[in-house]
């Protein structure tokens, strides 16, 4: 390590982190043609689109981070459309389409309606400040005659009535504040969008992306952060930013990890930890990333193994249920099952009395017992091992030295010593041909397993627990460990032309654990195509009504990491004017559309899912969804998701296809060669993956009316009340908690929200009437109508003084957040569900009664 930079862990021959920075001028904030501007005081920012960005730390950049790569190899993504010689040709091929569309010839209303509001109703009134009018008085003949004054008088306030009524009832004056662009109508912008998804440009964009590992913080994700800003601003945004946060990472050292059988001598045995090359003849470029768990502890361990099963606080009641001491001991337990979540497995090991924890890949979950095993098939081989972080996502979300603030340089950091953010005992991963040796050798220790707890490694005659008397293991993990660790989030912006200062977000993390082939790579390069197309409409003069803002982050599998840290920089202008965040992440690894959100998306991706087809079945996705009755899921702690949703109150929703399992998850066989083979061979649903991406970007951005579905979130309160009553019944609380103020305020939802919902069918009628026609007083109207349906997430949020989930207040949302000890899986009324999980029924009960008045108070406010 150097100056507080890690820089031992390289995979290419390229430039240090040291050396990249020293060949340019400390700036990153790029204009549309790439070059830095010199009115820093006129530059606008992400998301203050009316002011500048504050002044402060502007990360450096290089003219080239690719100096050892071969340009020639990498895919033509330069131009952001390659397939048009120029912009006159996009236009020229817009207005064909807007010509030869029949949807597009039937829809004079919506052009109508479109060319006025989108001069009418972008007014953005100012301050008016009056003249004195006094040089309107006429001179008067006698200082005692009422007659001059009076009429004086009267001539004035004729003329500032006039006035006023020209201004704000007229359609004749008519004063912008934000950026115009060329009309097109809606209907043929979403054809052209839908349309000019090109599987072929997708795959392009995964093969580079993938070309390398590229572990947070690391010089590979230096360098396709940079490859990711060229794109950004070859594609023609308004405003390109590459912000750097300096964050708590973790590194393993080559030789600073060991599990062994140390004694007895006759069993000594040692793993061999790495997985087998991934490529027969690997390029530099391709080394692989070492085996380790993110953000864990540091340790040097010896103890009994004692084997746990899935390492759920449930499996370790059972052990101790059979006369099994965990104490001191070293637990081996699988992934999956009744713990989904790695670090929650670690933490209830750690609970138990346990000082060292591995966690292994069981073929039954994963592997050969699933079906063919690569390279003959899509599932895990046997040298597979599955990657991630240890942090308690579900308890802390970030960098966990800055809980609730942005990690900027100077920014105050607490411990990492017994913080609720990280566990306390040190682990790794393995590969089930190494968990093998482990099992066979506790055979006769402590007792057989139950049948449920046997798993699919071969070879293994009978599953024993082990006990104080088992072989003892040696568990090493020792790290590199860095607390100011630079990485780097990409940020786009296409201004809106109406409501400049309100956002819709579409965003995807970059960093992975080796070259990520389905996570990320698959959301990655999904985004870089849609970034692509709006970028040639941009180019053609089209803007949204909204403002789009394209995120890529950085760190998000330490522990959503890049976008919280942003989130937390920018929260109270996000609480004000953020609409909306739509998150891809492994975005393909099956054929089966789901989708996890808020549930006021759900009228806007139904409308888009009517439109997008299955490609295999020919069918329309919203078809298929109603057939297998599929519903919108909630949000846990999987991505970059949270921080919008549970901290900055934005309505957030994630997508994927996906299957019955991602067997090569966070190992190094996913990779390009596993998607281009058996995840996703044409890369066709990679393309009707982004086919929904862009027009639901286009539904919640240039839709007049922003389509958030209250009615549907309000019937999805009064499900999640009737859940939480059940489960307060099954837990006995019957007479120890009263669910009835929360009853009442999903009721008062329930009838705030059509009322509501009213006014949109008031609205159309009279723009109807008006043959497409809108006032400048009813454009005003509904801009205030989308604002509100937008603040209403955000008025769930519980920010009063010491507000949050009691011992998790970095989430606030009243509604969701992920569950406590089920980190990926979401809690409804979470505050609730916790003190009901503990027994604290009076806990429970004021948790009720907060819920209540908030949620009455938001529902309110979408009225009044």
């Amino acid at each position: 390590m150097e100056g507080g930079r890690f820089n031992g862990y390289e995979s290419l021959p390229i430039p240090t982190y040291e050396q990249a920075i020293s060949s340019r001028p400390p700036s990153s904030h790029r204009q549309e043609n790439g070059a830095e501007s010199s009115r820093d005081a006129e530059r606008e920012g992400l998301l203050a689109l009316r002011s500048a960005w504050p002044s402060g730390y502007r990360p450096p950049t290089v003219e080239s981070a690719r100096s050892s790569m071969d340009t020639d190899a990498l895919p033509p993504l330069s131009q952001a459309a390659s397939s048009r010689s120029s912009d006159e040709a996009l236009r020229g091929e817009m207005q064909e389409l807007e010509l030869d569309d029949p949807l597009a010839k039937s829809s004079l209303f919506s052009k109508r309606f479109l060319r006025i509001t989108h001069t009418l109703s972008s007014i953005q009134l100012p301050s008016i400040r009056f003249p004195s009018l006094h040089f309107l008085r006429p001179k008067l003949p006698h200082r005692d005659s009422l007659f001059w004054p009076v009429l004086g008088r009267t001539l004035i306030l004729f003329l500032v009535g006039g006035f006023v009524y020209i201004i704000f009832f007229s359609n004749i004056l008519i004063i912008r504040s934000a950026p115009v662009g060329t009309i097109y109508d809606p209907e043929s912008v979403r054809s052209f969008v839908q349309g000019h998804v090109d599987g072929s440009e997708i795959r392009d964009y995964l093969a580079h992306l993938t070309s390398f590992d590229h572990i947070a913080g690391t010089e590979g994700d230096y360098l396709l952060a940079k490859w990711v800003e060229e794109l950004f601003v070859s594609a023609g945004l308004d405003d390109v930013e590459l912000k750097e946060y300096q964050v708590y990472l973790n590194y393993p050292r080559k030789y600073g990890r060991r599990v062994a059988i140390i004694d007895p001598p006759e069993l000594a045995w040692q793993a061999l930890l790495e997985e087998d090359p991934v490529y027969p003849n690997p390029t530099p470029s391709q080394k692989q990333s070492l085996v380790f768990h993110g953000l864990s502890r540091a340790g040097n361990v010896t103890g009994p193994l004692i084997y746990a099963n899935y390492g759920s606080r449930e499996d370790f009641k059972t052990l101790a249920s059979m006369g099994i001491e965990v104490k001191g001991s070293i637990v081996l337990v699988r992934y999956y099952g009744t713990q989904g979540d790695r670090a929650l497995k670690i933490k209830a090991a750690e609970i138990s009395g346990a000082i060292g924890c591995i966690i292994y890949s069981d073929p039954n979950e994963d592997g050969f017992v699933k079906g063919p095993a690569w390279p003959e098939g899509r599932y895990r081989p046997s040298d597979g091992v599955q990657r991630g972080s240890a942090s308690l996502m579900s308890w802390v979300v970030g960098d966990v030295l800055t809980p609730g603030w942005a990690s900027t340089k100077d920014a105050k950091r607490i411990s990492k010593d017994n913080n609720s953010g990280l566990v306390n005992i040190p682990s790794l991963p393995l590969a089930w041909r190494d968990a093998q040796k482990l099992l066979q050798a506790i055979k006769g220790h402590g007792q057989p397993v139950r049948p449920e707890w046997v798993g699919g490694v071969p070879d293994v005659e009978s599953w024993w627990t082990g006990n104080q008397t088992s072989p003892t293991v040696h568990l090493m993990n020792l790290q590199d460990e860095v607390e100011k660790q630079p990485i780097w989030n990409n940020l786009g912006v296409i201004k809106g032309q109406e409501q400049m200062e309100n956002t819709v977000f579409a965003g995807c993390h970059r960093d992975a654990w080796c070259f990520g082939g389905g996570d990320p790579g698959s959301g990655t390069a999904i985004l870089l195509e849609v970034l692509r197309i709006f970028g040639s409409l941009h180019r053609a003069g089209w803007r949204p009504l909204r403002s789009i803002i394209f995120a890529v982050w950085d760190a998000e599998e330490y522990n959503l990491i890049g976008s919280t840290e942003w989130v937390e920089d920018n929260v109270e202008i996000l609480r004000r004017n953020s609409f909306a965040y739509l998150n891809l992440d492994t975005a393909v690894y099956g054929t089966e559309f789901k989708a996890k959100a808020s549930p006021v998306f759900e009228r806007a991706l139904l409308r888009v899912l009517d439109r997008t087809m299955d490609p295999r079945s020919n069918r329309t996705l919203r078809s298929l969804w109603d057939e297998n009755k599929s519903q919108l899921g909630g949000l846990g702690a999987g991505s970059d998701y949270v921080a919008f949703q549970d901290i900055a109150g934005t309505s957030s929703i994630d997508m994927a296809f996906s299957g019955e399992s991602f067997p090569v998850y966070h190992s190094c066989y996913d990779s390009f060669q596993w998607m281009s083979k058996f995840g996703d061979p044409t890369f066709e649903y990679h393309k009707v993956m982004a086919q929904v991406f862009a027009l639901l970007i286009l539904e919640i951005s240039d839709r007049p009316i922003l389509p958030f579905d209250l009615t549907a979130y309000a019937a999805a309160v009064k499900g999640y009340v009737a859940d939480l009553e059940k489960l307060a019944h099954e837990k006995g609380g019957n007479d120890k908690l009263s669910m009835k103020p929360l009853k009442e305020a999903s009721e008062q939802f329930i009838n705030d929200a059509q009322e509501f919902e009213k006014w949109e069918n008031e609205w159309m009628d009279e723009v109807y009437g008006a043959g497409g026609g809108e006032s400048s007083t009813l454009a005003i109207r509904r801009m205030s109508h989308n604002t509100r349906m937008a603040n209403f997430e955000t008025h769930l949020l519980d920010l009063d003084e010491g507000g949050g989930l009691p011992g998790r207040n970095q989430f606030k949302h009243i509604l969701f957040a992920p569950q406590a000890w089920s980190g990926y899986d979401a809690a409804y009324f979470p505050g609730i569900l916790d003190a009901i999980d503990d027994g604290d029924w009076d806990a429970a009960q004021k948790q009720v009664v907060k819920a209540a008045n908030i949620l009455s108070k938001a529902s309110l406010k979408l009225l009044y």
